[in-house]
């Protein structure tokens, strides 16, 4: 089970496009309820989460997914069981990916020493030992970062990439029409 941590705040593209094309790609991904059942984006639309907090489990955690957007990512640092989901992923080499502000949040935890990663612009210097690309994406071992909101569906088939094959996320952004 992916994991996709929704907290007040929460920019809504780069929460909603990731996770529609994840799960026309037939993966496994719930949104979690960081601060409440209903969780509102920055821009005021109210998103339903799919479970609370204490309903994910560790056994069945493939990854962790963490839109960016603020106060969103503030709100997401700040829960110690969304960073325990990060460190467990991060530590057993599943799947951990953020993007525009919530990449910070991997490196306040050291997750990206000495990889590529890149974040929404002004953001590089939390991205401690970081090397900062400034790409739309970037996939480092089992850590993949994104810019910001209007690269929300490239985060997505980078996911997809991963997880899957490439083959299988060029097809899922070709039946979109997004190529």
């Amino acid at each position: 089970m992916y994991y996709m941590f929704l907290a007040n705040g929460f920019e809504i593209t780069e929460a909603m496009a990731p996770l529609d094309i994840m799960r026309r790609a037939g993966l496994e991904v719930k949104t979690v309820g960081v601060t409440g059942d209903e969780v509102q984006s920055s821009n005021g639309v109210n998103v339903k989460a799919d479970c609370s907090l204490s309903q994910i489990s560790f056994e069945e955690m493939e990854g962790a997914i963490l839109p960016g957007g603020m106060p969103g990512t503030l709100n997401l640092k700040k829960n110690t069981t969304v960073i325990d989901s990060v460190r467990y992923c991060y530590d057993n080499g599943k799947l951990v990916a953020a993007i525009c502000a919530a990449p910070s949040i991997f490196g306040s935890m050291g997750l990206l020493r000495d990889r590529k990663a890149t974040c929404f612009p002004g953001f590089e210097k939390e991205l401690t030992g970081a090397v900062c690309t400034g790409m739309h994406t970037e996939t480092d071992g089992n850590v993949i970062t994104a810019k910001g909101a209007g690269c929300a569906l490239a985060f997505g088939h980078a996911i997809i990439s991963y997880i899957l094959s490439k083959e299988a996320a060029d097809k899922v952004m070709s039946d979109m029409q997004c190529f």
